[in-house]
């Protein structure tokens, strides 16, 4: 046993099994936590790991620290590795090579050899054995990284197709003072503490009397917290309502619009998680709630407390019944140029002239606003000409939509306006596939979009106060 690093016995098993780990490996904030109470691996080393961008790179990097992180490493990673229903990659580890006549290289069934095949088998890994004993103790390279990462799955885990990455906890990255001051005087005022108010509904189990079609949306309640975390860290005071029935969301949204401490504050954030149709979410009641009475409840005409001021909004949920079975990309440049799917809502012209001669006291003509401005929303899933889409969502992890919009806030809001940001989140839903082999969920894909009303670049200007 070696006093400062991992017995060789260990270190072999990782190594003989680095290609299929680095492929199959989920390391999400729940294993990461597992090593990190076991004193496996510090904070510094966690937050190193989660920043990587890709599944098999943060995989790669575990791998490469563990071997070095002493002689209880590896069986607290096995450990992890249950704790995570990683119970096929802990398998592969502890399964002993004497007993299995031969090293595991894929994922495939191999069939049971012939004894001279078994003969000339033994010699081969005699030979590579050696070949390995002289090489770097060092893991190697992962699989490419088009290749996805893929992990078993049980029927639970599959409700709606999922690959294998999570949402980061890394903390938000702080806004630069430099940044701030040359940004500020041609974006939104963003500098009040709190940010402003933030409202997050979430309907995750329905009535199964009133609404019998409406499934449970496993992992809805990890998107709840997800958004409640990293819009505390932008410095907005969160409130959750989780399971309310349509009336219930409706009266919830009012009585947040008319809050009279929107005054004080420079923004408000809505997000609604549901089952939903297009131009609609659920109640659990099975009513539909309409999303046009939504952002008419923060319009300027009827709540004039926000006016002027950023108003975003969050919709996790599906658009339609259509699953994005997704097309063949054809030769070429990988970059694409896809078609426009903003929404526009109708301009009433020649409606209220006499109104347009309002004069104020002093006689001169007042300002005035359009009904509706200053919002920006982002949705989970494409409202097409022909179809509406649906959203896709992890049992265990939550949605794609949240993952990736948290992962964007944590790592981009410092420097990046938050239509760019929506941007960004649309790119990595654009490279996400679904993996549930045998379902008609397997390989979809989703495709997210954002409307936009603003008139200035929004950045959230994390953890800066102005010093007035």
């Amino acid at each position: 046993m070696l006093e400062c690093g991992m017995m060789e016995r260990d270190r072999q098993a990782l190594r003989r099994n680095s290609a299929i780990l680095c492929r199959q490996l989920v390391v999400d904030e729940l294993l990461i936590q597992s090593l990190q109470a076991e004193d496996i691996l510090t904070e510094s080393m966690a937050e190193s790991i989660m920043a990587e961008q890709t599944s098999q790179k943060r995989s790669w990097r575990l791998l490469l620290l563990l071997p070095k992180r002493g002689p209880r490493a590896f069986s607290s990673f096995c450990s992890a590795l249950q704790d995570t229903e990683q119970k096929h990659l802990y398998d592969l580890l502890i399964k002993s090579p004497e007993k299995d006549g031969r090293e595991t290289h894929t994922d495939s069934f191999q069939p049971e050899e012939e004894p001279q095949e078994k003969a000339g088998q033994l010699v081969m890994e005699i030979t590579k054995k050696k070949r390995e004993r002289s090489m770097d103790s060092s893991l190697p390279l992962p699989t490419q990284e088009e290749i996805a990462a893929k992990r078993a799955r049980t029927h639970e885990s599959m409700e709606f197709s999922l690959d294998a990455d999570s949402p980061i906890n890394s903390p938000v990255l702080p806004c630069t003072p430099d940044f701030y001051l040359s940004r500020c005087q041609q974006s939104y005022r963003l500098s009040s503490s709190p940010r402003g108010f933030g409202l997050v509904i979430s309907n995750v189990t329905f009535d199964p009397c009133a609404a019998p079609d409406l499934d449970p949306r496993k992992g809805g309640e990890v998107d709840d917290e997800v958004l409640r975390k990293v819009f505390t860290e932008l410095d907005y005071i969160v409130a959750v309502h989780r399971d309310l029935t349509a009336q219930g969301m409706r009266t919830c949204i009012e009585n947040f619009s008319r809050r009279p401490e929107h005054r004080t504050v420079d923004s408000c954030v809505v997000c609604l998680l549901s089952h939903g149709v297009e131009g609609a979410v659920y109640g659990t009641d099975g009513k539909l709630l309409q999303l046009d009475w939504v952002f008419e409840a923060f319009d300027n005409a009827h709540c004039p407390l926000l006016q002027n001021k950023p108003k975003m909004f969050f919709i996790q949920a599906c658009r339609g019944e259509e699953m994005d079975c997704g097309v063949e990309q054809i030769d070429g440049p990988k970059r694409t140029c896809s078609p426009s799917c903003e929404q526009r809502d109708a301009g009433r012209e020649g409606q209220g002239d006499a109104d347009s001669r309002q004069r104020g006291d002093t006689g001169r003509p007042r300002i005035k606003l359009p009904q509706r401005s200053d919002m920006i929303c982002g949705f989970a899933s494409l409202k097409g000409q022909r179809i509406c889409t649906a959203a896709m969502r992890n049992t265990k992890r939550g949605s794609w939509f949240i993952q990736e919009l948290n992962s964007a806030l944590r790592l981009h809001a410092r420097d990046t306006h938050l239509a760019d940001i929506l941007v960004q989140v649309n790119s990595r839903i654009k490279e996400r596939e679904g993996y549930a082999p045998g379902t008609a969920h397997h390989r979809c894909k989703e495709m997210s979009e954002f409307t936009s009303s603003l008139c200035k670049d929004l950045y959230f200007f994390p953890k800066h106060q102005p010093q007035y």
